[in-house]
């Protein structure tokens, strides 16, 4: 079963075309904002599993192939993720795909990016995978990557409503530019290289916090604690961050996840997320973490 964040979710790659059916653009309207990028489309590959995007798919054009990623214009929280995507693309290059063309406007009634297709497949985060020293690498290559001035005022905030202190919140305040949604589904190894995608939701935060999201997703695939920890201390983030800090985000993303299980009870995934939150706050000895 995919590890996947709960509220952040999709790929964009060549996999999409595995197992799919062949479809249509959203519309005549659709069809005609892209067509400057596109020329005439063939094909429209749309892959069976949910995206939290409007529509997204892979399309094979007259002027070649792109990963096609679009929100209805309208104001809220995903169409603000989409904004932000395509703002920090430039800034995860070559990490992440690149955006070739986009479109919007108050006029257009979407928001459209067409980003290049890559090739690969899945890292697999299951115990003794050989992909491990691969999602570690992405990890150190993000780590890496400077605050752009774009990002300064994303502040990380997704885990505020689950500490239980401000000093606590002080833990999770930083200038690193941070994913937040590591998992299989976003790290990618192809012949061409490794790539980490799906930057929906970049933020400003503390070093420390992908490779705890990391620690998370290795124990929902099947790794001990310790094992987990393990695989984060190789990340160049992880090896300075105070124990205490961990500890309240082990605290904060428990709370977190078991409040977004209980909201979506039929999601098995959802609920193995919590599990392995738990096991991870178990191991650190942390005290019982009330909602």
């Amino acid at each position: 079963m995919p590890s996947r964040h709960a509220d952040y979710l999709p790929p964009q790659s060549l996999k999409c075309l595995k197992g799919t059916d062949l479809t249509e653009l959203p519309d005549g309207h659709f069809r005609a904002l892209i067509r400057p990028y596109t020329g005439e489309v063939d094909q429209v590959h749309v892959p069976k599993q949910g995206f939290t995007t409007d529509f997204a798919a892979v399309i094979d054009s007259e002027k070649g192939s792109f990963f096609v990623k679009a929100m209805f214009n309208r104001p809220g929280g995903r169409r603000d993720s989409i904004l932000r995507e395509r703002a920090i693309n430039p800034y995860v290059q070559p990490l992440s795909p690149r955006v070739l063309w986009s479109v919007d406007g108050d006029d257009a009634g979407w928001i459209i990016l067409g980003f290049e297709v890559i090739d690969g497949r899945d890292l697999d985060f299951e115990p003794d995978s050989p992909d491990l020293h691969i999602a570690v690498g992405l990890l150190n290559r993000a780590a890496s990557l400077e605050l752009p001035d774009v990002a300064r005022d994303w502040r990380e905030d997704r885990w505020d409503a689950y500490v239980r202190s401000e000093d606590e919140l002080t833990f999770f305040r930083g200038d690193a530019l941070l994913h937040t949604d590591i998992n299989p589904s976003n790290t990618m190894v192809g012949d061409a290289g490794a790539w980490l995608i799906d930057w929906s939701w970049p933020t400003r935060g503390a070093a420390f916090i992908d490779p705890a999201c990391f620690v998370v997703q290795l124990i929902s695939a099947g790794h001990s604690p310790e094992s987990a920890e393990g695989w984060a201390a190789r990340c160049t983030a992880w090896e300075n961050a105070d124990p205490k800090a961990i500890d309240a985000f082990a605290a904060a993303d428990l709370r977190m996840h078991r409040a977004i299980a209980d909201r979506r009870p039929d999601e098995a995934w959802l609920t193995a997320m919590a599990e392995a939150a738990q096991a991870w706050a178990d191991h650190r000895g942390i005290p019982e973490v009330g909602p």
